[in-house]
C-alpha cells in the first residue's frame, strides 16, 4: 500500500519495468513479430458492453502486462479509485472530493462528502434541468419579445465548453430540437463578431457558465453579449441562464438570468461535462433523454471502472500501458485519431482532461516527480490526419496513436459505391491499414522508402455514437486520466499552472486600464520586451 513519502519511481517494479524495457528493445520484440503470434488479439484485447479496446499493437507481452498489474498494486489504485467515487478529499491541495461520477449516478446509495449525501442536491440539479428544457422546447419558455428560443450561446472557457463541444459534436445527429449551439468561449472579439452573424438576437438564450463567475474572460464575453441583446432593444436577462457554484456572484442574482443552476466544488471543470455545465446546454441541444442516456452510458463505464478487476479494468490497461509508453519507452505525444467525424472535437477536450490534469510536477506529498508525468496529446480525425502529420508517424519521431473506429455510423449510407466499397467501408480499410503499417513497417532498399515499423496504437471500437456510448467513450478517457495520476501519486484536480501567467495578465491589465483613463500614461517603467509589445498595441501597427 502506498504511504506518506511514497514515490512510484522508487519502488522494485518500477527498477523491474526499467530493465524490461531495455529488454524489449531487442528485435524479436519488434510489433512485426508480436502481431504474429497465435491469439494475440484475444489476449492483448478487452471488451465492455457496446466498447471494445484493442491493445495488440502495442509493444507489450505478458511479462509486461504483469509487471505493470503489480505497478498498479503498488500503486494501490483501486482503493484510491474507490475513495475518490466514494466522497473522500482526494484533491488534497484544495481540501475537496472529486466527485464527477456522482454526476450520472442514478443508484439509491448515498454519497457522504463531510457526513452529507451529496446525491439529493445533484437530483435535484437533474430535475431542475428536465424542467427547464421542457419548457423551452414546448415554448412555455420564451425571449423578451415572444419568440422561442433556437439559438444557444454558451458562454464558458476550458472545462465550461470543451467537453460539451465534444458531445454536442458526436450528437448532432440526435439534435432534432431545432436547436443550433453556438460557443462563446475566447476573448478574442473575434469569436464574439463571428457569433454575432450566426444567430437571431430575439431567439438567443445565453448560458452563463462560471464556478467562480469571476474568470475574466467569461465576464467579458457574457458582458458583451448583453450589451449587444440590450443593444437590439431586448431585455437581456430575460434571455440568460447563469451555471454557477452556490454564492458565487452569479448565484440568483441580477446578473443570474432567468434561472441558476448549480455546480459544485467537488466537481472539476474539465470533469464536468455530465453535471450541469454540460446538462444545460446539451439538453436543450438534444433533449433531456438523449442526456439522460449519455449519463448512463458514462455510469456503466464508472462501475466497471471501479469494481472490475486489473487485468479486465478497461481504463486501467490503458492508463498503465500510457505510462509504460511513457516513462519506459520514452514516448513524449500521444494522438488520438478518431475515425469518425462526429469525434471531431475529442482531441481537444482529451488535450486538456489529460495535460492539465497531469502535467505536473510534484507528488501530493509535495516530492519532486523523477520521472514524466503526462505527455502531448493531439489529434485529428481520420482519414484528414493521415494527410497532415502520418509522414511523421511513419518514418519520422514516433508516437503512440488511439484509433476509434464505429461500427455502424449514425447515418445509413446510399447506393454510391466509389471504387466499389461505401464511404463508410474506405474509412474501415484505412483505419485498420494504418494501425498495420504502424506496427509492421516496410523493408525496402531504397531509404526513402523504407518503414521501420515498431510504432505502437491501440484501437478503440465502438458498436455506435449512440448518446449511451458518447457517454462510455467519455467516462473511459476521465478514468484513464485518474488512473495515471494515482499511479503516480499526484493530484489530478487542480491546476494551479495555469495561475502564473493569469496573475501576470492582471498587473498588464492595470497598466492597460491607465493608459485607456490616461493618455500621458507610459510605459516606460517597464522591462524592455512587454513595453515593446504594450506600445504596439495602442499605436495599432508595428514600428516603421
Amino acid at each position: 500500500m502506498a504511504e506518506n513519502g511514497f514515490r512510484i519511481s522508487k519502488t522494485p517494479v518500477w527498477k523491474k519495468l526499467k530493465e524490461h524495457a531495455e529488454e524489449m528493445k531487442k528485435p524479436e520484440y519488434h510489433l512485426k513479430h508480436l502481431v504474429q503470434q497465435k491469439g494475440r488479439l484475444a489476449n492483448f484485447s478487452l471488451k465492455n458492453v457496446d466498447f471494445f479496446y484493442d491493445f495488440s499493437r502495442q509493444r507489450v507481452t505478458e511479462k509486461t502486462m504483469d509487471l505493470l498489474f503489480e505497478l498498479a498494486d503498488t500503486a494501490d489504485v483501486h482503493r484510491k479509485y474507490r475513495a475518490m467515487a466514494e466522497g473522500q478529499k482526494v484533491n488534497v491541495t484544495e481540501n475537496r472530493a472529486a466527485l464527477h461520477t456522482a454526476a450520472r449516478s442514478f443508484s439509491s446509495q448515498s454519497i457522504l462528502m463531510d457526513g452529507k449525501n451529496v446525491m439529493g442536491e445533484i437530483d435535484a440539479v437533474r430535475r431542475q434541468i428536465r424542467a427547464f428544457s421542457e419548457k423551452v422546447h414546448n415554448g412555455t419558455l420564451r425571449g423578451s419579445t415572444g419568440k422561442v428560443f433556437r439559438h444557444i450561446v454558451v458562454i464558458g472557457i476550458g472545462g465550461s465548453y470543451l467537453g460539451t463541444e465534444f458531445v454536442a459534436n458526436a450528437l448532432f445527429a440526435f439534435a432534432d430540437k431545432g436547436m443550433e449551439l453556438h460557443f462563446l468561449s475566447n476573448v478574442d472579439s473575434h469569436n464574439f463578431e463571428t457569433i454575432k452573424t450566426k444567430i437571431d438576437p430575439e431567439s438567443t438564450l445565453c448560458i452563463v457558465i462560471s464556478k467562480s463567475f469571476t474568470t475574466v474572460e467569461t465576464m467579458a464575453n457574457a458582458m458583451q453579449m448583453k450589451a449587444y441583446l440590450s443593444s437590439c432593444g431586448l431585455d437581456a436577462m430575460k434571455h440568460c441562464v447563469t451555471v454557477t457554484s452556490k454564492g458565487s456572484p452569479g448565484d440568483k442574482g441580477e446578473e443570474s438570468g432567468i434561472e441558476t443552476f448549480h455546480m459544485f466544488d467537488f466537481i472539476g471543470g474539465r470533469f464536468s461535462v455530465t453535471s450541469a455545465v454540460g446538462g444545460v446546454p446539451l439538453s436543450l441541444y438534444l433533449g433531456y433523454d438523449r442526456f439522460d442516456r449519455f449519463l448512463e452510458g458514462a455510469r456503466e463505464v464508472d462501475i466497471h471502472t471501479k469494481y472490475a478487476p486489473s487485468p479486465e479494468n478497461i481504463p486501467l490497461v490503458s492508463a498503465l500501458i500510457g505510462i509504460w509508453n511513457n516513462n519506459f519507452l520514452g514516448y513524449q505525444a500521444q494522438a488520438v485519431i478518431p475515425y469518425a467525424s462526429p469525434l471531431s472535437k475529442l482531441a481537444p477536450h482529451i488535450q486538456q482532461l489529460n495535460m492539465e490534469s497531469n502535467g505536473k510536477s510534484v507528488t501530493i506529498n509535495n516530492y519532486d516527480l523523477d520521472n514524466s508525468s503526462g505527455v502531448i496529446i493531439f489529434g485529428e480525425p481520420g482519414t484528414n490526419a493521415q494527410h497532415s502529420f502520418f509522414q511523421l508517424a511513419h518514418q519520422g519521431h514516433p508516437f503512440p496513436i488511439d484509433f476509434i473506429g464505429v461500427v455502424s455510423p449514425q447515418y445509413p449510407e446510399g447506393r454510391c459505391r466509389p471504387h466499389g466499397v461505401s464511404n463508410h467501408q474506405e474509412l474501415w480499410a484505412n483505419l485498420i491499414s494504418q494501425a498495420t503499417a504502424l506496427a509492421v513497417g516496410k523493408d525496402a532498399e531504397e531509404k526513402t522508402r523504407f518503414f521501420q515499423g515498431n510504432r505502437p496504437s491501440s484501437t478503440i471500437l465502438l458498436n455506435d455514437l449512440s448518446p449511451a456510448n458518447v457517454g462510455r467513450l467519455l467516462a473511459y478517457y476521465e478514468a484513464q486520466t485518474v488512473y495515471k495520476a494515482f499511479i503516480w501519486d499526484i493530484n489530478p484536480f487542480d491546476q494551479f499552472g495555469v495561475e502564473l501567467g493569469k496573475t501576470i495578465a492582471n498587473d498588464l491589465r492595470k497598466e492597460i486600464v491607465s493608459r485607456n483613463t490616461n493618455d500621458g500614461h507610459n510605459f516606460k517603467h517597464m522591462d524592455e520586451i512587454t513595453r515593446f509589445y504594450l506600445e504596439r498595441l495602442f499605436a495599432g501597427k508595428l514600428p516603421e
